[in-house]
């Protein structure tokens, strides 16, 4: 795992500072190590502060990771996403069939067999109840669909294909197979291929008796159905699509989905360029020279990167959390340090008497402080860590109004280790500090009395 040359550096200093502070202390580390076993209880406690503080953080910024990664990975450096003028959001979007096509002759957009890579999209968030909510689950989603004209084109745009087994849906319908000796006239599915995350959370409304005998438990398969509008929706492919927005959508034949669902015209195009530099390139035209129709043209990682406000938002929240947390760590700490200085003064004033100086008492309680830091925190860290890989749920924004549900999985990088370890040193030694002066400052005689 990489970790940042700061963060290193930085944890590389602490750790050399706390070690030439043992070997300057001269006070047997021994001594402050027996008194952390002879006070387990308060040891053990204070680890523990510790030990939430970092796990804490850590799974925090696991999730702050996910998204930011998510987000990073969704957008391709030659595509171009084309919005109606005005908009950062595709769920805003409204672009006219006519000026669709006035944009998908331009001679900037890649072709293969004659065919432009022009994905043509309509996106809509739908409201889906669920009809058989495990207990504390929510009862209703906000389903992400995403209606396209040619399937495969827009795999290929997005850099997408379908896990084995699957295939790309065709006139967007197809009828269900009857069950032995029913007469009643065949029930028809809409045919829909689903993001891998989007297809685990919907294999999870399956109710118990269902998951039993599922072939694939953990999500929806190829064969699979739901319900959503009244209609049953037929599953003919899950999409290779995790780490990226398109894990948690739903596409279908748009023909049928847009006016279902009452969005009549495109919300997006997105082009296939040559390259990135061919890609600023058409974003500057359409901006500038396209006089055809009024558009919000967009890089593709340009708008996928603009929909971190929320994490940014997610961010902020951690920080203050941390630092709420942070404080009353440092706090604790001292409380136990006054605690276990009151216990030992006598021990003290012999050290005085020995011959050890008063920054070497210093040293010796900020040691001890740390080394309760460093356990604590190490724990914390390793205990955050396994949520690395886990699945959540979020939302992603450009602003008030918009965004995308999606599915992601949480991140812990070196780098949160890093992180987490340094603010648990730091804590140790605010928190000892104080309790370490107070300690050096008893006068020997008075310390035996």
């Amino acid at each position: 795992m990489y970790v940042s040359s700061v963060l290193l550096w930085m944890l590389l200093a602490a750790l050399a500072a706390s070690a030439l502070l043992v070997w300057l202390g001269r006070i047997p580390i021994q001594y402050n190590l027996r008194n952390l076993v002879v006070r387990w209880k308060t040891t053990l406690l204070t680890a523990l502060a510790f030990t939430a503080v970092i796990a804490l953080l850590t799974v925090m910024m696991a999730f702050v990771n996910g998204m930011y990664q998510l987000t990073a990975t969704s957008g391709q450096p030659g595509n171009l996403i084309i919005l109606s003028d005005g908009v950062t959001d595709e769920v805003f979007s409204n672009i006219a069939f006519a000026d669709a096509g006035d944009i998908e002759i331009d001679e900037r957009i890649v072709r293969e067999d004659g065919q432009p890579l022009c994905s043509h999209e309509t996106y809509l968030v739908v409201n889906q109840p669920i009809l058989h909510p495990q207990p504390g689950r929510p009862l209703r989603r906000f389903l992400q669909i995403r209606g396209v004209d040619n399937p495969e084109i827009s795999a290929r745009v997005h850099g997408l294909e379908l896990l084995p087994g699957g295939a790309w849906f065709g006139t967007g319908v197809r009828d269900l197979p009857q069950a032995g000796g029913d007469a009643s006239p065949p029930q028809s599915a809409i045919e829909v291929v689903l993001g891998e995350g989007i297809a685990r959370e919907l294999g999870r409304d399956r109710d118990r008796q269902q998951l039993a005998s599922a072939r694939h438990p953990q999500r929806l398969d190829v064969g699979d159905t739901f319900e959503l509008n009244a209609r049953q929706w037929l599953v003919v492919g899950v999409m290779n699509s995790a780490g990226s927005t398109f894990d948690s959508e739903v596409w279908g034949k748009r023909a049928l989905l847009g006016p279902m669902f009452g969005k009549e015209t495109y919300t997006s195009l997105v082009l296939r360029t040559a390259d990135a530099a061919a890609a600023r390139e058409a974003k500057r035209y359409f901006s500038e020279d396209f006089q055809k129709a009024a558009v919000q043209p967009l890089v593709e990682t340009e708008y996928f990167a603009s929909l971190n406000d929320t994490n940014r938002q997610f961010l902020v929240g951690v920080v203050f959390v941390t630092i709420v947390m942070a404080v009353g760590g440092v706090f604790g700490v001292m409380n136990t340090m006054f605690a276990a200085i009151s216990q030992r003064i006598r021990d003290i004033g012999v050290l005085r008497l020995l011959g050890y100086q008063r920054w070497r008492i210093l040293i010796s309680f900020v040691l001890e402080s740390l080394f309760l830091a460093l356990l604590g925190g190490a724990v914390g860290a390793l205990l955050g860590g396994l949520c690395d890989g886990v699945t959540a749920n979020s939302v992603v924004s450009a602003g008030p109004g918009g965004g995308k549900f999606v599915v992601l999985r949480m991140v812990v990088g070196a780098d949160t280790l890093a992180l987490g370890l340094l603010l648990s040193l730091a804590m140790g030694f605010l928190g000892g500090l104080i309790p370490a002066l107070s300690a050096m400052r008893l006068k020997p005689l008075d310390a035996l009395r």
